[in-house]
């Protein structure tokens, strides 16, 4: 097998640790599996940059729990139900809606000490 040099041309200044890090990546994983990486980080970029990044689980949390009053869960959980079918509608899978449902638990019975 024999050595080759590539040239690249970066937009900036990689760091000495990001210089043998790269030595590091090209040495010790495929040229395919190097390739498909970049691919997929070239389209996370694409995507990100137009602003069409799905969000992650995290985020999706965030967003439903996100200045829920006490009222506002405890009514959920009654009607769990029915949200259920909502977040279905809405694509989330049933982890995440596990994940809301916990939260609004926990939204409910520390906000009702209080």
């Amino acid at each position: 097998m024999g050595e080759f040099e590539i040239n690249l041309k970066l937009s900036e200044q990689p760091t000495d640790h990001q210089i043998k890090k790269l030595k590091s990546y090209f040495k010790n994983v495929p040229l395919s599996e190097i390739l498909s990486g970049l691919k997929f980080a070239s389209n996370r970029w694409v995507a990100k940059d137009a602003g069409i990044l799905k969000v992650g689980r995290k985020s999706i949390l965030q967003k439903e729990i996100h200045s829920v009053t006490v009222e506002q869960a405890q009514w959920r959980l009654k009607n769990w139900k029915m949200m259920i079918a909502n977040y279905r509608r809405r694509g989330y899978s049933y982890p995440t809606i596990s994940r809301i449902k916990k939260s609004l638990v926990l939204i409910s019975k520390t906000k009702s000490k209080s």
